[in-house]
């Protein structure tokens, strides 16, 4: 069991029930060496260096993966996948489902996702960045899914793994919590507010949802 780990705060209840999950610590400890953006995550994949992970949405396209009912998805705003307004055109190199919605959506600037999105929203306030989950809704009526499980092998096992976890309430222990509060310069109380914002279940709405994503990207030829 090889999983490609997104070391983003919109997984880390994911990661807490793995943590208490009962695998090998030779497997938790490669969860935990197997990390990446979810584009280099995408490309470990394709590569066979992992059997597993959340990969950008818009990769999940490729035949030879199994597609589980696990992503990364919101209804409306997101608050970590953004445009800053009024700046340079940039696209950011760990996201191409994200770089390829800002085309679809016709959004100029400079996109920012994860993390550090969350931070500069924090800071710099709603005004100052066009939120892609929340326009995505307004203009579709449908949630977005930014990425998604897929892998290679090892499918029946993910399956248990992800239906076990899809049928939980996780809570963050406060431990935890402050960790990566203070990893990622983000107060406790805004990372729970933010994921508040983020769901994991694809259901009909979000299968609907990226099969429309992935139609509208045909037409760019999937260029970002």
């Amino acid at each position: 069991m090889l999983f490609g780990k997104i070391d983003y705060l919109n997984l880390l209840p994911f990661h807490v029930f793995l943590k208490r999950y009962p695998l090998s610590n030779q497997v938790k400890k490669s969860i935990e060496f197997k990390k990446g953006t979810p584009a280099k995550l995408s490309q470990a994949l394709n590569k066979r260096q992992i059997d597993a992970a959340i990969i950008s949405s818009i990769e999940s396209r490729n035949p030879k993966y199994k597609k589980l009912n696990l992503g990364i998805c919101s209804n409306g705003a997101v608050k970590s996948v953004l445009v800053r307004k009024n700046s340079a055109k940039m696209l950011d190199p760990a996201s191409k489902s994200s770089n390829m919605l800002s085309k679809i959506l016709e959004l100029d600037g400079e996109v920012i996702i994860g993390d550090e999105a969350l931070r500069q929203y924090i800071k710099d306030g709603r005004d100052k960045f066009y939120d892609m989950g929340e326009i995505w809704q307004q203009k579709t009526g449908l949630p977005f899914v930014f990425g998604l499980f897929c892998c290679n092998k090892n499918q029946n096992l993910y399956k248990k793994i992800i239906n076990q976890f899809l049928k939980q309430k996780i809570k963050i222990p406060k431990y935890i919590l402050n960790e990566y509060s203070k990893s990622r310069n983000i107060a406790p109380n805004m990372i729970l507010w933010y994921l508040e914002h983020i769901s994991y279940n694809i259901k009909f709405k979000e299968k609907r949802a990226l099969k429309k994503f992935i139609s509208l990207a045909k037409k760019y030829n999937f260029q970002p």
